[in-house]
């Protein structure tokens, strides 16, 4: 993978993290940092640490389906995306009824949006990411935009609400740009292999 899919991958997984931090800004109303850095924090990490889980799991077999790995490959994120996409055209009412401040809702909500990224470290192993120094920077750079777009979105929600979330589509444009990074994958393993 390249960097820009790496990158764009880390997009991909960070806007359901988006998504509920925008609705857990709506719920805040005010800028609070310390909740707000817990949960930047705690999203930013989980979603870091999944894709290592995935890839050591993965890694540990990922001989044995070396001939077929790409298609596995393409099906974890097209349907990882496709599932985002028919979620983001689902009507939601933007008030939850949690607590954004309890350590608790934090790390469930944390581990909720990170179970993809659980998936994409399978994928990691299976695209021939063999040495952990592989795999460091790319779940770096996934921890890290997580982190900054659950910031982005809590602001957003405490300043604009629930209008901004239905207009941003978050959910829809990583849905997007997980099945393209899933088309691309099995296209070069297909033809330019």
């Amino acid at each position: 993978m390249t960097n820009l899919e790496i990158w764009l991958l880390a997009i991909g997984l960070a806007m359901d993290c988006f998504a509920i931090s925008i609705a857990s800004g709506i719920i805040l109303k005010r800028v609070r940092l310390r909740p707000m850095l817990t949960m930047a924090f705690f999203f930013g990490l989980f979603q870091g640490l999944m894709p290592l889980l995935g890839w050591r799991f993965a890694n540990a077999f990922s001989s044995m389906i070396e001939s077929f790995d790409h298609w596995i490959a393409f099906f974890i994120l097209a349907f990882l995306g496709g599932r985002m996409i028919v979620e983001s055209f689902k009507e939601e009412d933007c008030r939850h009824e949690y607590d954004p401040t309890r350590l608790k809702v934090i790390l469930a909500l944390a581990v909720a949006t990170s179970i993809d990224a659980l998936a994409v470290g399978i994928s990691f192993a299976l695209l021939g990411f063999r040495q952990l120094s592989d795999v460091l920077p790319s779940i770096g750079i996934i921890g890290l935009v997580s982190f900054v777009l659950t910031l982005a979105g809590l602001v957003i929600g405490i300043r604009f609400g629930c209008g901004i979330a239905r207009k941003l589509r978050a959910e829809l444009w990583g849905g997007i740009i997980l099945v393209l990074i899933g088309v691309k994958i099995l296209i070069e393993h297909l033809f330019f292999g």
